[in-house]
């Protein structure tokens, strides 16, 4: 554990209230005190190529972009595994921000390495290298102190890991599960525990095609469902993202257009951060649920939080990024996607 860098991050959550400009009577975001995330996930480092430019060893893993994004809105509680050559720096930022590594391993032996080059269409890309190094003898350990943690975030780490954090997390409010192609090919029964443990589950539109087996989406996703969760997102990149749930609820939510996407990586992890870190500044309803006008309103706040980790390599956007960003972009998101509820009549003429 890294004892040295816990001090004083575990109280740094603001309070405060933040409205849209001209919409006094909305209220964008009220933070609660004392409500904590926890996120275990990887921490690693990244070369990264695009057709514009390339990056080497820069600040990467599930974990690290979700923590950064969440703590703009509250404190985080990273669990994760790092090498004794991952760089002090990274450290130091998150001890300037509301993130508790108290449960972040430091192992001799290097960090998780990841080698990967898109496209010119940036949905595309191709892993070219991994080297687990310390990630591949990981395993979560969840510290006392982060286990009154009410919203929990399972990265997409191995369904095995998942579960042992399940184990060690009885009382989680929300539980909010990612995966990847890699486990549903490899890890599917492991997995498919792990989804009947959880609340909510995101998945991209080919994922759920490929766990559900099903060619239509709203098919796969009444499959999912039906395993006992409450919420389903399908997460669409540069298009949004799509919320269902075994109420019958749908939602679609829209993406914030781009001029120039410099580097996509992380931004479902960001999505995430941006989701939970919202959830934790709102009241849930008696008996601990959230509503779903909330729940609707993190997806939202989801899909900013990734637009703006498009915008640099890394988490270098996140890093200077600001609630008052993130107002900007929410006021712009309904600017763009609000029509006239009332129904209006039409003539039709008839035909001669």
């Amino acid at each position: 554990m890294i004892d040295d860098f816990v001090g004083g991050v575990t109280d740094r959550a603001q309070e405060g209230r933040f409205v849209l400009p001209g919409h006094q009577n909305i209220m964008l975001m009220e933070v609660v005190r004392n409500v904590t995330i926890l996120v275990v996930g990887s921490v690693a480092l990244d070369t990264v190529e695009t057709p514009f430019a390339r990056v080497e060893e820069a600040l990467g893993g599930a974990a690290s972009y979700f923590s950064t994004a969440a703590s703009l809105y509250n404190q985080v509680n990273l669990v994760a595994v790092v090498g004794s050559d991952f760089p002090r720096e990274h450290l130091d930022f998150w001890c300037s921000r509301p993130v508790n590594l108290a449960g972040l391993q430091m192992q001799e032996g290097k960090t998780f390495r990841w080698t990967a080059r898109y496209h010119m269409d940036m949905n595309a890309r191709d892993t070219l290298d991994t080297q687990l190094g310390v990630y591949a003898g990981f395993h979560a350990v969840i510290p006392p102190e982060y286990r009154s943690s009410p919203l929990l975030f399972l990265a997409n780490i191995q369904p095995e890991l998942q579960l042992e954090v399940l184990e060690q997390m009885p009382q989680a409010r929300l539980t909010v599960l990612d995966t990847m192609e890699l486990w549903i090919m490899t890890e599917r029964p492991r997995l498919t525990e792990v989804i009947k443990r959880v609340d909510m589950l995101l998945m991209s539109e080919e994922e759920v095609r490929q766990y559900t087996h099903q060619s239509s989406i709203v098919a796969g996703v009444r499959q999912l469902l039906n395993m006992g969760l409450q919420y389903v997102v399908i997460k669409q990149g540069s298009y949004g993202a799509l919320l269902f749930g075994a109420d019958g609820t749908y939602f679609s939510a829209p993406s914030f257009l781009l001029e120039e996407v410099i580097d996509p990586t992380g931004a479902g992890d960001a999505f995430a951060g941006g989701f939970l870190g919202y959830l934790s500044t709102v009241e849930p309803e008696p008996g601990g649920r959230y509503s779903i006008e909330d729940i609707k309103c993190g997806v939202v706040h989801g899909n900013i939080l990734g637009s703006f980790v498009c915008e640099d390599f890394s988490i270098g956007r996140l890093r200077t990024l600001t609630m008052d960003d993130v107002v900007v972009r929410y006021q712009t998101l309904v600017d763009c996607s609000h029509f006239d509820p009332n129904w209006r009549p039409i003539r039709i003429r008839n035909k001669v």
